[in-house]
């Protein structure tokens, strides 16, 4: 059903864009942006833009961190002695802790960073790091535990927000959909299926825990590094929000 009743672009339909219909149009907009392009043509773009890449591999590394705490921590914490009810308690907090501070992230970045994607999701992404190593640290203190898994909920959800909202930021607005399919989709198969699921479960029976903790630290590391290789091609956007 929804295939056949979803179009594409009004363009597609023989109508023209929205920009021009409202006349809501603003400085920087681009008629060429609008232009509707063959699949190829899409793929040829995003494809070849090392900056989208890049955004792809960080949310891979970004949901590694994510899925790689929140699925394993009441395995973690039972195996460590604290109840399976104290454990519950560590993933809901997880969770809840993301709405604020999902928000709080989207914030900054659009009045502080005057709409850069790069810098908040590094600074949230090491803060990330940081609560890693002392919830490693202090895996049989039930309270230190808690209190680092609703640090980590709080920081990581921002940033695998505002990965998919720069994607968007530095693709062409008419290869805007593959753009942010191309970051999801290295985020869910190679960052949580296979990083997340299969890597930090096969270590963790083969060599241990430890070892765990250090590939999450790893990946928060690595996210930082493809972040802040993207952070100069995006610093246009806080130019032309300071100069509105």
């Amino acid at each position: 059903m929804a295939y056949s009743m979803i179009r594409d672009t009004p363009q597609s339909c023989g109508l023209p864009s929205i920009e021009k219909w409202s006349g809501s149009a603003s400085k920087s907009y681009s008629a060429k942006a609008e232009e509707v392009l063959s699949t190829k043509e899409i793929f040829k773009i995003v494809l070849s833009n090392k900056f989208l890449w890049y955004i792809a591999f960080a949310n891979a590394f970004v949901y590694m961190v994510r899925y790689g705490c929140l699925d394993w921590a009441p395995t973690i914490l039972t195996e460590k002695g604290i109840d399976i009810k104290s454990a519950g308690w560590a993933y809901f907090a997880y969770e809840m802790a993301a709405i604020p501070g999902t928000i709080i992230c989207g914030w900054l970045s659009d009045k502080v960073f005057h709409g850069r994607r790069a810098l908040p999701t590094i600074i949230f992404m090491a803060l990330v790091a940081v609560a890693i190593v002392v919830y490693w640290q202090n895996l049989d203190n039930v309270n230190v535990v808690i209190g680092c898994l609703i640090a980590i909920g709080f920081l990581i959800y921002g940033p695998v927000m505002l990965i998919g909202v720069q994607a968007l930021d530095l693709a062409p607005k008419n290869a805007a959909g593959t753009a942010a399919g191309l970051t999801g989709f290295m985020g869910y198969v190679l960052g949580t299926a296979l990083l997340a699921n299969i890597v930090i479960g096969y270590v963790a029976e083969t060599v241990g825990w430890n070892w765990t903790f250090i590939l999450l630290v790893i990946a928060c590391l690595l996210s930082i590094l493809f972040m802040g290789l993207t952070y100069k091609e995006e610093q246009y956007l806080a130019k032309s929000q300071v100069n509105k």
